[in-house]
């Protein structure tokens, strides 16, 4: 891969690149997209926007960013949250959304933040693998319908549905706690493996069996697409799977992926070291 920088977008230019690939890599209507306006006012606040840029020519192009947003939680201390990220299509899969998370968790720790909270899709495999299992992050909550339900979750189930008509799929999220001191994302920082068997351990016993695992459906775009009453169907199943689990103290620490039978793996939080 060619070289990629890594750098604040400040300028006019820079952030409405931001915007543009909101719109390309989403699929969002207009309603739903952080303008340059709200990048700008949070900046002032607190906030900044990584980029990800590539050198074509005498000029750069963003290929890739990531905003940021300054948040407070319990006893006034100021976190960070991670509002969205979004990598070019032509650069997708290609490691652009780890360096731009990695360079926020060290930005993060530059400000003297130890924490970077952010949400996703549960049914989307591909972020809950990366979210868990590249970045180390843990999960212990769950929001239903988080954005309501005319909010589009699939950028490509929305440019598959026929101009107005839309699934009704809940918004339900998952809440992505990153612990940035924790010892094993100090690990996946340094470029070890992001398997769980050398960081999960029950007493006498490693390393651990989850104590939990909850399945979810395989590709969920096409199920929305092709059987949306199956998909809410299956939707219901997984929120209330997660929401017992999280009621009797379980965290989500690790992902199985599979063709037929991708799946979450949730821990008792004493069997986690460091979460």
């Amino acid at each position: 891969m060619e070289d990629i920088v890594i750098r604040e977008c400040i300028a006019i230019d820079e952030l409405d690149g931001c915007v543009h690939l909101q719109r390309e890599v989403f699929g969002l209507p207009d309603l739903e997209v952080s303008p340059r306006r709200h990048l700008i006012v949070s900046r002032q606040a607190g906030g900044w926007t990584l980029g990800a840029f590539v050198q074509e020519g005498s000029d750069s192009r963003l290929v890739g960013f990531v905003h940021t947003l300054a948040g407070v939680r319990d006893d006034n201390e100021i976190f960070a949250y991670s509002h969205m990220m979004a990598v070019a299509p032509d650069y997708q899969n290609k490691g652009v959304g780890a360096l731009l998370k990695w360079s926020q968790r060290e930005r993060a720790i530059r400000e003297g933040r130890s924490f970077i909270k952010w949400t996703w899709d549960p049914m989307q495999a591909r972020n809950a693998y990366f979210n868990l299992n590249r970045l180390g992050v843990t999960v212990s909550s769950y929001a239903e319908n988080f954005y309501g339900t005319d909010y589009v979750t699939s950028p490509a189930l929305h440019r598959a549905e026929p101009a107005g008509i839309r699934p009704g799929i809940d918004s339900d999220r998952l809440f992505a706690d990153w612990h940035l001191g924790s010892r094993r994302v100090i690990n996946l920082a340094s470029g070890s493996t992001g398997s769980l068997a050398s960081d999960v351990t029950s007493a006498g016993e490693s390393p651990a069996k989850p104590e939990v695992t909850i399945d979810i459906p395989a590709d969920w775009t096409k199920l929305c697409r092709e059987n949306p009453e199956q998909a809410k169907l299956e939707q219901l199943r997984v929120r209330g799977e997660f929401q017992r689990a999280f009621t009797n103290g379980l965290i989500a620490a690790g992902f199985e992926r599979s063709a037929e039978h991708p799946r979450y793996l949730l821990y008792r939080k004493e069997t986690l070291q460091s979460v």
